[in-house]
């Protein structure tokens, strides 16, 4: 499920998937999602990825539209989706013993940094629903799982953010000797679900080796420390 049916068309194609355009910032469209889904029998993994960050400003100079689009796009969709399709999920957790919930979060959801606060309040409000609703799933056969990752070298993301400049997009990670690919986070996804049922990954961090910390970067080549 995504907004850009298109893209959508390539998939099924390539795959065999069974897609369905909707944008979840829409209460009709996340109610014509669950309506579909009803239809074609229980739920059991929801795979919440839908996020995005917009500007590098201050607190002080930030625009109010970018943070109310940051919260709607990365919180209130996730909060949409789950109240719509969690008795779809109950429905697979009887069918299998199990269901799952998954959610991409950030590092940003706990570190902050100048220039973020927007994102860094919004990833940790859908951290915290996560945290939450695990806490609310408790005594169901229902896991909740996050997925944090630090940098992740994507065509969109940080273009995205940084409006369009494609040469500033490109210096983030520039000299960064292989920054996380989302098919990397896509492999921690498919582990998390595999685990068997009674494993809870609750929390999972990853960040490419040169990104030591969310502040600490190497740029150039990893090489071994040698004795002199």
């Amino acid at each position: 499920m995504a907004r850009r049916a298109d893209r959508l068309a390539e998939i099924e194609a390539e795959t065999g998937a069974v897609a369905f355009a909707a944008d979840l910032t829409s209460d009709a469209d996340v109610a014509a999602l669950a309506a579909f889904l009803a239809d074609s029998g229980p739920v059991h993994s929801l795979v919440h990825v839908a996020g995005g960050a917009r500007g590098t400003d201050r607190v002080e100079d930030g625009l109010v539209s970018d943070w109310q689009w940051m919260f709607d796009v990365n919180v209130l969709s996730a909060q949409r989706v789950v109240a719509a399709l969690l008795p779809l999920l109950r429905r697979g957790a009887a069918e299998t013993g199990h269901a799952d919930t998954l959610f991409v979060t950030s590092t940003a959801a706990v570190t902050a940094y100048a220039g973020g606060a927007g994102y860094n309040a919004a990833k940790a409000g859908e951290a915290m629903l996560a945290h939450a609703l695990r806490l609310e799933l408790n005594g169901e056969p229902i896991r909740v799982i996050e997925i944090a990752p630090g940098m992740v070298h994507t065509p969109e993301f940080t273009l995205n953010r940084l409006g369009g400049d494609a040469n500033a997009a490109e210096r983030v990670y520039e000299g960064v000797e292989a920054p996380l690919t989302a098919g990397d986070v896509a492999d921690v996804i498919v582990y998390a679900l595999d685990a068997p049922g009674h494993v809870n990954l609750d929390l999972v961090t990853m960040r490419p080796v040169a990104q030591s910390a969310q502040h600490l970067l190497a740029r150039g080549p990893l090489r071994p420390r040698t004795a002199d």
